[in-house]
């Protein structure tokens, strides 16, 4: 792909990194189209990994479209990165730590969207507080036309290379299988994950030598579900009960900031994705209207015949052109416009995602720490109470369990809460450049329409004037330029009346039309009687 223009202000030492044109609008031998050079993004770089290859199956009534995964690192060559990220001043490189801890581990598996979907769960139970990147929505009706097949392998595909650059998702085990495994491999990994879903609230306490245990005990509740649903009914009332008293921590303030900012930013973010919606679709509209007045002036022109007939069909003919061009750049407004907002939605959504696994986070440890509050009291109880050394001792291990649980918990709070700091400040950092590099995109690509539609309207100007030595847009030009001058000495010879007279409006004339007699006697074609005669004075 072409490389972007790096252009250097004498004023200002930074680097600015602007999206080039392919037809100077300067130039008068250019084309009359115009076409926007795509910009690269950090997901261009990851070039070796692929999606491609979609392949619809059907098996009976399971009905489903498979992709190639091709993952091809090259030899990674540290004095080109380092030479890369020397040379970028404005915004360095991102390091992908990826190529560089797998190179020459070439793979071609065979996934479908479902198991884009599983590695999209996976990611977020085992990189909780990470932002995982948005997957392409999930689609009823017509999902298997070749429009909307070919649009989801583009989806899939930068799904994945964002999850390669992102430091704090690269190297996740079940990537390493979703990118590598064989079917039977993947499968295998696909139903021990489930499994360990299924046991996701028994604590591994294999280090301490008491193995993978249930938190259980006389007296005590399991923390191991039944069933999915009784398991969101358990979280949904500790969530309830604890809403108001969750365990504190000194960046509470911090990530209350953040909600906040995540929130409004959401909300003013979405507001510009609807207006830029709008405009796509008003450009779409004005589009339309050129091509309807152009098909209006072509078939006047064929009404009229000669040489004014064949002026009117160059005005539709021309319309027309500017009709396709419109047509174009709504296109582009859309992809490099109304697409970017789009995507930005659904990353502030994932950002979210993100703070909501670190509050599931500091939910479940604070019901440890009620848990074993409520068991310490239980236990100074039946120690109290005589013949109960058994069940006391049993109450005391249990205790025992929860406390190593509380703690594991802690842990993973404190991780996941760090975690989610580095991903907020990489995502203001990345996404203030991208919105910069959208916005910039943006004015050029409305300047160089407007330029490349001037010019073709002042090729109509000129083929319409027949060549001659003056011209409509050299009238205009010079009445702009000329403006203030003359207004200035008009002024200055004839100062403004206090009552301006009533101008006359101006008559057309007609070429083929003879101007009327100047007879006197025709002036008026309307006789009035004398108001003096007899019998009138009423």
């Amino acid at each position: 792909p072409p490389q972007p223009i790096i252009m250097a202000s004498p004023s200002d030492p930074v680097h600015a990194t602007v999206p080039p044109m392919m037809s100077p609008p300067n130039n008068p031998s250019a084309s009359s189209e115009f076409r926007l050079t795509s910009r690269l993004r950090p997901e261009d770089a990851i070039d070796y990994i692929t999606v491609a290859d979609p392949v619809i199956h059907a098996d009976g009534i399971n009905k489903y479209t498979s992709y190639r995964v091709d993952c091809r690192p090259p030899p990674y060559d540290a004095a080109a990165a380092a030479a890369a990220s020397a040379t970028a001043a404005h915004a360095p490189p991102q390091i992908d730590t990826f190529l560089q801890n797998n190179s020459h581990s070439y793979s071609s598996v065979l996934r479908r969207y479902s198991d884009f979907l599983w590695l999209y769960e996976r990611l977020h139970k085992e990189r909780a507080g990470a932002i995982v990147p948005p997957l392409p929505e999930k689609q009823a009706v017509a999902r298997f036309s070749p429009e909307f097949v070919e649009e989801r392998r583009k989806h899939l595909e930068l799904f994945l290379k964002r999850v390669v650059l992102n430091e704090e998702l690269n190297d996740v085990e079940c990537l390493m299988v979703f990118l590598r495994g064989e079917d039977g491999e993947f499968q295998r990994a696909k139903a021990l994950a489930d499994k360990m879903d299924g046991s996701a609230h028994s604590v591994d306490l294999s280090g301490s030598g008491l193995g993978n245990v249930t938190m259980g005990g006389a007296g005590a509740f399991n923390l191991t579900p039944k069933n999915t649903n009784s398991l969101k009914k358990w979280f949904s009332e500790a969530k309830t009960s604890m809403s108001g008293a969750l365990v504190q921590s000194p960046d509470d303030d911090l990530f209350d900031e953040i909600e906040r900012y995540i929130e409004a930013l959401h909300v003013q973010m979405k507001r510009v994705s609807n207006q830029s919606t709008a405009l796509v679709k008003k450009g779409r509209e004005i589009a339309n209207a050129l091509f309807e007045f152009g098909l209006a002036f072509h078939q006047l022109g064929q009404s009229e015949g000669e040489a004014l007939g064949s002026k009117l069909e160059l005005v539709g003919a021309t319309a027309d052109k500017v009709s396709a061009m419109a047509a174009k750049f709504s296109e582009l407004e859309r992809l490099h416009l109304e697409e970017p907002f789009k995507d930005y939605l659904k990353i502030i959504h994932a950002v979210k995602l993100a703070l909501g696994r670190r509050h599931d986070k500091r939910v479940s440890y604070t019901a440890l720490l009620t848990e074993i509050e409520t068991r310490q009291v239980n236990l100074n109880r039946m120690r109290m109470t005589p013949g109960s050394e058994a069940k006391a001792y049993s109450m005391e291990m249990s205790l025992n369990r929860y406390q190593q649980a509380a703690d594991l918990a802690r842990e993973e709070y404190a991780e996941v809460s760090q975690r989610v700091l580095r991903e907020v400040d990489r995502f203001k950092r990345e996404k203030a450049e991208e919105m910069r590099m959208v916005v910039l995109e943006f004015i050029l690509l409305e300047i160089e329409v407007n330029r490349t539609m001037e010019r073709v309207w002042g090729e109509l100007v000129t083929k319409l004037e027949g060549g001659k030595g003056s011209s409509v847009s050299g009238t205009i030009a010079g009445a702009s330029s000329n403006a203030n001058v003359s207004g200035n000495n008009i002024r200055a010879n004839n100062p403004m009346p206090t009552t301006a007279p009533p101008s006359m409006p101006m008559q057309p004339t007609y070429a083929n039309v003879p101007p009327p007699p100047s007879d006197s006697l025709m002036e008026s074609s309307i006789q009035y009687r004398d108001n003096n005669l007899t019998g009138m004075g009423l």
